[in-house]
């Protein structure tokens, strides 16, 4: 597959069909029902002109009555409703075919995305994700009206309608044939130029999404640094370079029809020479003649919509090559969860790690974390610690060295999500064999459980987009209590409990603390009072580990740490100063 920077990669044209193929198992019976019913159907709407090219030679010799032009009438009538239906029923075949391998590849395509290993989705940005999931499956399923008539009637009357041209009189068929490379030409035209314009377009698309995305992720911090404008400027970049492409595309499909309104007046300008050169040697008839004009724009029609088709079939295709690009990422892109060893749940051998080409910031990084134990990461914003925490979960994947962790691994960061959905399902995503009793058991051990009681319909109360609103600290509670029921081996709290405020930093340390209870935990602490009640320590600093162990030994040592606990006894000694001064 290729893959152009660190976007998701795109399936080559070929790789698409032979998935395209592997999907059509099971349903190429049909496939070859709806080849066999265009066929039939075609032939029988070839027979209006032919008949018509026999009653003006019955009119020109004078044998023509009122019996000719009954039978010539009731043929035509008969040859109409057959094409119709036999048209209707290969299109509603088609149609279902289309729709059920397009829901099989939805199907494959969700599936993977759900599993994509973190680093991949977080290189790419989310945005590229969610277009293919949305823009692209809309842009394939959308081209079905279109397509389907163009690949399942159109072609079979092109190939049907040049027999008949052959059958009549060959030379017309020669004549017409002579035209062909005109669009021939007219295709290759296209296909060298569509295609990349239309993969241009989509990865606007994509752009555009990824810019909108991140604006609403991080809202507060747009609103706090007053970042309105700038990020104001970003989408409308985003968009301009969405609507430039879409430009682009729509010029192509302009000297498209300039190109095939060229074709089309060459066609029937080289079947009427020859039918006035074969009439003049009396090698044909008028009404051989006739019927060939006839069955000419015939032709013209299904050649225009045909072509006109692919513009559509070439926005689809870049749309269905960016969704098989994911749908077929093969499970070995999967990092495998390694073990660090006896006693030992988390070990990083020399980690180097750099975001994209900038500098390294980690380099020779060594660190373990023993099994059951407690471990906080403190250090000064910029230190490194977030990016510890997505290293040592699998978000991102290390430059240079090793890392090992146990295979349940979970990070949860103070962004909670609350999903659209009941409560029970809310807290069930990593559990989802948990029952009732164990839920309520998972929020009573995490203080939770009061929640309930403020809910209407308890863990049946729809939350999240449209329901019920959760306050910051209930969200955060129940992320804690999703966590607790989903029990990983290894639990990250990146800051987890940052965002509820100091009024209930309480509450949610103690929730905390009932879900690290019994399992290794990495909390990267922004109070130092969590760092403390952890077993151990690890102080960082511009990437590197400078200080490592408990919280007694580092105090006594006098080091940094000791240094920012100091700093924050005293803050939190004035603090409580003035509380009772206000009091």
């Amino acid at each position: 597959m290729s893959q152009v920077s660190a976007a998701l990669p795109v399936a080559s044209g070929r790789e698409t069909a032979r998935e395209v193929w592997r999907l059509s198992r099971g349903h190429r019976l049909r496939l070859v029902t709806v080849g066999v019913l265009g066929v039939a159907s075609t032939a029988v709407n070839l027979i209006p002109p032919i008949i018509i090219g026999f009653l003006v030679d019955r009119v020109r010799a004078g044998t023509a009555d009122a019996g000719t032009v009954l039978v010539v009438a009731a043929a035509m009538v008969l040859s109409a409703i057959l094409g119709a239906a036999g048209t209707a029923v290969t299109i509603v075949l088609a149609t279902r075919v289309y729709h059920t391998i397009l829901a099989g590849l939805r199907e494959q395509l969700v599936r993977r995305a759900m599993t994509l290993p973190q680093h991949l989705v977080e290189r790419a940005g989310t945005g590229d994700l969610i277009s293919r999931t949305s823009d692209d499956v809309t842009a394939v399923a959308d081209a079905a009206p279109a397509v389907i008539p163009a690949l399942t009637v159109t072609a079979f009357t092109i190939v049907v309608s040049l027999g008949g041209l052959a059958a009549l009189e060959w030379p017309y068929a020669v004549a017409f044939a002579v035209v062909l490379p005109v669009y021939v030409l007219v295709m290759r035209w296209y296909l060298r130029i569509g295609p990349r314009v239309y993969g241009a377009e989509r990865a606007a698309m994509s752009a555009r999404a990824q810019q909108i995305l991140e604006s609403q992720r991080g809202y507060a911090t747009v609103l706090g640094l007053g970042l309105t404008e700038q990020r104001h400027r970003s989408v409308l970049d985003a968009s301009w370079g969405v609507a430039v492409w879409t430009l682009r595309a729509r010029v192509v499909q302009a000297m498209l029809s300039l190109r095939l309104n060229f074709g089309e007046c060459l066609s029937l300008a080289t079947v009427l020479v020859i039918g006035f050169v074969l009439i003049d040697s009396g090698a044909s008839t008028v009404g051989a003649a006739t019927a060939a004009m006839l069955l000419v724009l015939r032709l013209l029609g299904p050649i225009n919509e045909l072509v006109f088709v692919v513009d559509d079939l070439q926005s689809a295709l870049a749309s269905l090559s960016r969704m098989i690009g994911v749908a077929t990422i093969p499970a070995e892109a999967d990092e495998p969860a390694a073990t660090a060893g006896a006693g030992v749940a988390v070990r990083l051998n020399d980690v180097a790690f750099r975001y994209g080409d900038g500098p390294r910031l980690f380099d020779n990084l060594v660190l373990d974390i023993p099994a059951g134990q407690r471990t906080a990461v403190v250090g000064s914003s910029g230190a490194g610690k977030t990016t510890l925490a997505a290293v040592i979960a699998g978000i991102h994947l290390p430059e240079d060295g090793t890392v090992a962790r146990p295979g349940r691994t979970t990070l949860i960061t103070q962004e909670t999500h609350v999903f659209a959905g009941s409560l029970r399902d809310n807290l069930t995503l990593g559990a989802p064999a948990a029952s009732d009793d164990d839920i309520q058991a998972a929020l009573d051990a995490t203080g939770a459980a009061g929640l309930l009681d403020l809910l209407p319909d308890g863990l049946n109360t729809t939350i999240g987009t449209g329901g019920y609103p959760l306050t910051d600290a209930q969200a955060q509670q129940l992320a804690l209590t999703r966590l607790l029921l989903a029990d990983p081996e290894l639990a990250i709290l990146d800051e987890a409990t940052a965002e509820a405020g100091s009024t209930h930093a309480g509450l949610l340390d103690r929730a905390a603390d009932a879900v690290l209870d019994g399992r290794t935990g990495l909390v990267i602490a922004h109070r130092l009072s969590q760092a403390a009640t952890c077993d151990r320590i690890v102080v960082m600093e511009h990437g590197r580990i400078i200080e490592n162990g408990t919280h007694d030994e580092l105090v006594a040592a006098g080091g940094v740490y000791g240094e920012l606990w100091s700093a924050w006894e005293a803050g939190r000694n004035m603090n409580n100063k003035a509380g009772r001064t206000g009091s």
